[in-house]
């Protein structure tokens, strides 16, 4: 018998643990509802008439935008079906969150305003596959809120994986400490990537006319080197 992949692991942690999941994962403050409360405030300044939010969970941001903006095209992709079941439980219709792959989403070439995350890029092997489909389905701009690896733990901490990521030994590094892995999993996030929003920032800034950044957590004048979470905003046009 093989050893489950990856994927199968982290779906089974969510199907297994959907009950508990807003429980889990969800706080009222907390920076993805932070980073989510900034989109809000943006729709209109960019002309969004329609979003698409990949990860979408039990549908937390899609309820959100639907009720402050009924006027609004609003869908959500989430892959384990037990996290669907919860959203629909919520009040949302399965036109509202629908099955799907953030690395194969089933939409054509800007097909929406804009294309969000939250929280789900440090879940994904290979995240830049993801944004790439969000640049791609994403007419106007995507956003993105997620960890910065490098820019949590203690001073010393930051500078060392900030160290090593600038002579590009990270991965490596993150092998050995996984252990060949290349992932963690705890009982709160179940299976995940050390990842930061920065990764991507070069992939973001080559299809986007402008790319704004948000530290969603405290931090200092520099978010890579101090906050441990971060938003970016990509205007495509």
């Amino acid at each position: 018998m093989t050893d489950p992949s990856s994927i199968e692991i982290q779906r089974r942690y969510y199907a297994e643990t959907a009950n508990q999941y807003d429980s889990m994962h969800l706080e009222q403050n907390d920076e993805h509802f932070f980073a989510l409360s900034f989109l809000v405030g943006v729709i209109d300044y960019l002309g969004i008439r329609s979003i698409l939010d990949i990860g979408s969970g039990t549908g937390r941001a899609l309820q959100y935008i639907k009720k402050l903006r009924p006027d609004l095209r609003v869908i959500g992709v989430e892959p384990v079906l037990e996290l669907r079941e919860m959203g629909y439980a919520k009040g949302l219709s399965q036109a509202d969150l629908v099955d799907g792959d953030a690395t194969r989403l089933g939409f054509a070439d800007g097909d929406f305003d804009l294309v969000c995350e939250f929280g789900v890029l440090h879940h994904i092997k290979e995240p830049s596959l993801a944004v790439a489909e969000m640049l791609r389905v994403a007419r106007k701009a995507i956003f993105v809120s997620d960890s910065n690896n490098f820019g949590q733990g203690s001073r010393v901490a930051r500078s060392v994986k900030q160290l090593i990521n600038l002579v590009g030994l990270w991965k490596l590094a993150d092998l050995i400490k996984t252990k060949g892995k290349g992932y963690s999993i705890s009982e709160g996030d179940g299976l995940a990537y050390s990842y930061s929003v920065f990764n991507n920032y070069s992939q973001i800034r080559d299809r986007c006319k402008t790319v704004h950044l948000l530290n969603t957590r405290d931090g200092f004048i520099n978010p890579y080197q101090t906050a441990s979470h971060v938003a970016l905003l990509g205007i495509k046009k």
